[in-house]
């Protein structure tokens, strides 16, 4: 009798214990949902410029090449992307199916974004939850790659050079009065730099950005292969 009292009480604390998971959870998601995926309902942006001569070594070793991007005019920083951010983790899709992007926003941004496909992908992805109309999300990508200044040293790059990511954030902290650390993050994979991502507020001025700087990477050097085609 005692041992059947006993699993029955154990029984009953395992589904009370279950009971309030789920409903801590539920609570949570509820809290989360309130925001999540909500056109224009974000923190800061991250401005990511991608080193391009990375992208194009990485892409011929996986087979394939982006023809525009990597067998056109040179391109050193490129940008990848200006994406909504919250403190913690980051909106996407937010329009499902996202308003038809005009060709001529396409054809216009081509400078600074060297793929149709990959205009098409952030504004999927990203601009839409920006909350801001195709033309002027892609306006503030422009000024927000506007606002920085590329170090010299990286402006025309002939030969490889094997760089420290933190020698590589110095030179764009020095370049970019205001822009500090905490700011500023350098991405990378197995030996190649790949991008720098830039924190900036709703209204483009540099803020801080802790989970960014978190991902950043933490090898000790890194290669930045020399632009293409110069």
């Amino acid at each position: 009798m005692f041992h059947s009292r006993l699993h029955s009480f154990s029984r009953l604390m395992i589904s009370l214990t279950l009971a309030a998971g789920l409903a801590a959870l539920a609570g949570g998601a509820k809290a989360q949902d309130r925001r999540q995926n909500a056109p224009g309902e974000f923190d800061f942006y991250v401005l990511s410029l991608s080193w391009s001569p990375s992208f194009c070594e990485e892409a011929a070793e996986r087979g394939g090449r982006s023809q525009i991007q990597c067998s056109g005019r040179p391109y050193a920083f490129v940008v990848h992307g200006l994406w909504p951010q919250y403190e913690n983790g980051f909106p996407e899709y937010c329009q499902r199916p996202s308003p038809r992007l005009n060709r001529s926003i396409v054809s216009s941004m081509l400078d600074l974004m060297p793929a149709p496909g990959l205009i098409f992908n952030e504004w999927d992805k990203h601009g839409t939850c920006s909350g801001l109309a195709d033309r002027s999300y892609f306006e503030t990508i422009r000024k927000a790659r506007a606002a920085i200044k590329i170090p010299a040293e990286y402006l025309d790059l002939s030969q490889a050079k094997t760089v420290a990511p933190a020698e590589v954030e110095e030179a764009f902290i020095k370049a970019n009065p205001g822009l500090s650390n905490a700011a500023v993050s350098i991405t990378c994979n197995r030996t190649r730099l790949s991008e720098i991502r830039i924190c900036l507020s709703k209204d483009l001025q540099f803020r801080a950005c802790e989970e960014i700087d978190r991902r950043a990477c933490r090898r000790d050097q890194v290669t930045m292969p020399p632009i293409r085609g110069g």
